[in-house]
Parts: structure tokens; sequence; C-alpha cells
């Protein structure tokens, strides 16, 4: 395999887990068809998309608004296979997945499949199912272009799967300048991991689930220092877009403001250069001294809790205060926020957060700060 597996693949991603949503809860599939025409005019051709998102309708809705709307060779489609979704999690189940994948989005094979989110809390359960060999079995049929996994645990579970999987293609990995030296995230020595092992990398979370589109305030002074006119989100992403052997970084765009943006910076890609590259080891550095919560709200956490709690919103309203030190906003956030839903305090400690989140936030003791931070 060449060193730089998909050196010629747009940088640029269009990453389908955060489609905007109409007054009524559901995928704009009026506007993601906007997005997506936005998209492929620019010369992008990267989809990612996952049976888990959305419960199904984001794999519906890249049916809807690009396979049914251009040939089949103008663009790239990704998605992924997740062996722990299944209640109770089953062999049949997780290889059922890659069918049931093809159905929703009419594709006919997929250009990139992966294993999803392997953590040190679900890894094995792909060996167990028999996953690896299924994924190889769909690619020897030709219902598979390329086949890789996306990660989200220790580099040193990552060094022995590469060893023990050597004909995985790429690895989609969390990298962003905030978590480069995440000790919890290790963004850094992942990505040289992979690299060591000769795999390209698909970038996941470069804004940190928006959370790099509207930094501290400390970030937003270096930056708008250096770039007024730049965006926040162009800094993160081109920051992952500048490392070697990247096949693309996927921005989780949810409306078509997002989506110009960053065709504004990508449509035409330059890495960053050594100022940009300084400014941005001043914002690692601000960001060091900052104790935020780190969650991204991909609500992995809230699928499986008995209480219903809306975990990433009640951290939000915290960050509100932590981050921002607007503590009345913050207050009246979680207080409207729990109007309808579980209060923190309601944590049972079942830990079930805990085992899937990918950010290996302690969530039990986090959801006690937040409810002596709010009280009643």
């Amino acid at each position: 395999m060449e060193r730089y597996f998909g050196q010629n693949t747009p940088k640029l991603g269009f990453g389908l887990m955060r489609l905007p949503k109409d007054a009524g809860g559901r995928i704009d599939i009026e506007q993601v068809k906007q997005m997506v025409d936005l998209f492929l005019a620019a010369g992008q051709t990267y989809f990612d998309t996952a049976f888990v998102y959305d419960g199904g309708e984001s794999e519906k809705a890249a049916k809807a608004a690009l396979v049914d709307r251009y040939p089949r060779e103008s663009y790239t489609l990704a998605t992924k296979l997740c062996a722990w979704a299944g209640d109770p999690p089953s062999e049949q189940y997780a290889k059922q997945e890659f069918y049931t994948s093809l159905e929703r989005t009419g594709a006919g094979y997929f250009d990139y499949y992966l294993l999803h989110a392997l953590q040190a809390s679900n890894y094995k359960m792909y060996e167990d199912f028999g996953i690896w060999d299924f994924v190889r079995e769909q690619k020897a049929k030709g219902l598979i272009r390329h086949w890789g996994f996306s990660f989200h645990a220790t580099p040193e579970i990552l060094d022995d799967l590469l060893t023990r999987h050597p004909d995985a293609e790429f690895v989609q990995l969390q990298i962003n300048y905030a978590d480069w030296e995440n000790p919890k995230v290790a963004s850094r020595a992942c990505y040289e991991v992979a690299r060591r092992h000769g795999k390209s990398v698909v970038v996941m979370e470069p804004v940190k689930g928006g959370a790099l589109a509207d930094p501290v305030p400390a970030v937003r002074d270096i930056f708008a220092a250096a770039d007024p006119d730049a965006s926040f989100a162009s800094w993160a992403i081109r920051y992952a877009a500048s490392l070697e052997g990247i096949i693309t970084v996927l921005s989780g765009m949810s409306n078509v403001a997002q989506m110009r943006d960053n065709l504004s910076y990508m449509k035409d890609f330059k890495p960053l250069d050594a100022a940009e590259q300084a400014a941005v080891r001043k914002a690692q550095e601000a960001i060091n001294g900052v104790k935020s919560i780190p969650c991204t709200a991909c609500h992995y956490c809230t699928a499986g809790c008995p209480m219903q709690l809306p975990i990433p919103e009640i951290f939000a309203a915290r960050n509100r205060q932590t981050v921002w030190g607007q503590l009345e906003q913050g207050k009246a956030e979680y207080a409207a926020l729990t109007a309808s839903a579980s209060p923190a305090g309601a944590c049972v400690a079942c830990g079930q957060c805990e085992s899937v989140c990918p950010q290996h936030i302690n969530v039990i003791e986090r959801l006690k700060e937040c409810a002596a931070a709010f009280g009643r």
C-alpha cells in the first residue's frame, strides 16, 4: 500500500452527523440539497454518514440529497457499522447493518466503510462478532472499495489493532488543535501510531463539536489579531488538513452559512504557514488554562440513559458559566432545559454514559458538579 493512500481526495469532507433540522425536528432535506449542491460545485467529493446517525435518518438524507440526484461516480460515500448498536448487541444485528445501510442510501456500494467508534469498552466486540472478516468479504464482493475504522481509545490499543489488522486501509481519528496533547484523547499520539503503520487518516471532530468555531475569549483574541477576516472554524479545519497523510477533514455542517464559510477557504486549500502555526500554538496554550467540560454533544451518552438526562445540554449550560463567565445565562439555560427534562441530580450513576463517551469524560462526577452548581 502506498504511504499516502487517498492523497488526491479534496481536503474537506461533509459530515452528515449534524444536519439542519426543520421546526418539527426532522432533517431539512431541501437545505441539505442546497448544501450538497454547493459542496460538489466547489469540487469536494467526500460524504460521511453512519448507520446510527439520527436513528438512520442521516443515511436516508444522503439518498435523497445526494445519491438520487447525482451520478454515482461524482462523489465518494462513507458509512459505518456499529457493533454495539443492537439491543442487545449481536453478530446478526451488526452484520445486517451493512445491508440496511445499502438499502437506506441506495448507493450500490460504499467507497469507504468503517468499523464505528472503537473504544476500550467495545473494540473486542468487533472481534467476537467477526466484523473484521465480514468487511473484508464485502470488499472482495465489490460492495466496499476501501475499509478502515474510527477510533476513540489509547495509542496502545490502536497500535495493537493495526498490528493485527495490517490490511485496514485508513483510520478515522479525532484531531484538533485543542486535543493535540490532551491525554484523554491523545490526538497526536494516535496520529503518530497511524502514520508509523503507514495508514492515512480521516479527521473527525476538527472543530470539537463546534466548540472551536466559537472558542473561549482568549483564543478568539489570538486568532482575531492574527487574521481578523478568518473565521474561527477555519483555523481549526486548516490546522487538521495541514498534517501529512490526511485523506480529508470532516466537518459536520448544520446550515448553508457554515457550508459557504468552509468552502471559502477549503476550495483552494492552503496549509497553515509558519506565522499561522505560531498563532495556533498560542491558542493551544490559552486553552490549556481553561477548565471546561470537553463535551462535543455527540449524544452517544443519552441513548441508554435510564433517566433520560440531557447530558450534553446540561454540560453546555455549565460551560456557559465556567468558560464564558456568564453565570446568569448558564443558570437560565439550565432552568429552561430542566423544566421539561430530568435535572443533573437525577443521575443514578449507572455508568452507561461513561462507557460510550468518546471524550472519556467522568460524566457522573461532572453531573454531580452541575447539580451542586445549579441547585434545584
